[in-house]
């Protein structure tokens, strides 16, 4: 029966809460991965491990002695590092030979990959290295 335009609805209606389907977050988008969050996290741990840093007190200390590292530096004493942890080394100092500043010297944490101080050739004279289980000369 229909009176004007309006058709009536013959079917019940639902009063309440309407359980609608779950949908899947990942449907439908290009590039999507079952990956949890322990891999993520696992994935980052990993990157971050394999990258050398700088401790506050080196950053500190490369401004205070106007020490510059460029892109082969980093990869140098990079490559230091990664010699040392291959020998088994936990505190190592790495020598750097820069021709403007002259031999530079790194105490570097070798299982974090931090370097910890950075001292100039003219400073390390009247030094003393102690606490390192290696030095490496690049």
């Amino acid at each position: 029966m229909t009176t004007g335009n309006i058709t009536p609805i013959r079917r019940p209606i639902r009063i309440g809460a309407v359980e609608t389907p779950k949908k899947n977050r990942n449907a439908g988008k290009t590039g999507a991965s079952n990956t949890n969050f322990s891999d993520i996290l696992r994935q980052l741990q990993e990157k971050d491990s394999k990258e050398l840093k700088f401790s506050n007190h080196a950053l500190v200390r490369l401004s205070q002695r106007d020490i510059h590292l460029d892109g082969s530096d980093l990869r140098k004493l990079s490559n230091a590092v990664t010699k040392a942890e291959g020998k088994g080394a936990r505190d190592s100092l790495v020598l750097l030979q820069k021709p403007e500043k002259g031999m530079l010297a790194f105490l570097v944490n070798i299982p974090n990959k931090t370097v910890i101080t950075a001292v100039e050739q003219e400073a390390a004279t009247e030094h003393t290295f102690t606490n390192i289980d290696s030095a490496v000369i690049v």
